[in-house]
């Protein structure tokens, strides 16, 4: 009895397995786990202890900074359209005014 030429040849053995490479009965999950049980009624018990819990260190002297500066505004306009900031026309012309050519 010999391997299959297809998983004979390392370049399969590496691939990730879908459900398309076994036969049915296959379920591949997600890979969360459950965080609980199934009652016989068709109901859910959460048993705390399974749930994941993460744990945030004290942030008061860190030195790393968000990617987004605190300083932005945000800004609010007024439109004349009733498309308000998705008015083709509107975009068109702040591209002219902005860039000036056609």
């Amino acid at each position: 009895m010999q391997p299959t030429r297809a998983l004979l040849g390392m370049r399969f053995r590496k691939l990730r397995l879908t459900t398309k490479d076994v036969n049915k009965g296959f379920y591949k999950g997600t890979g969360t786990g459950a965080m609980g049980r199934h009652t016989k009624y068709g109901g859910y018990i959460i048993e705390w202890d399974r749930v994941r819990t993460y744990v945030c260190p004290d942030l008061k002297d860190f030195k790393l900074t968000p990617f987004v500066t605190k300083n932005v505004k945000p800004t609010y306009g007024q439109y004349e359209t009733k498309l308000g900031p998705k008015d083709p026309a509107l975009y068109l012309a702040k591209w002219k005014a902005e860039n000036g050519l056609d």
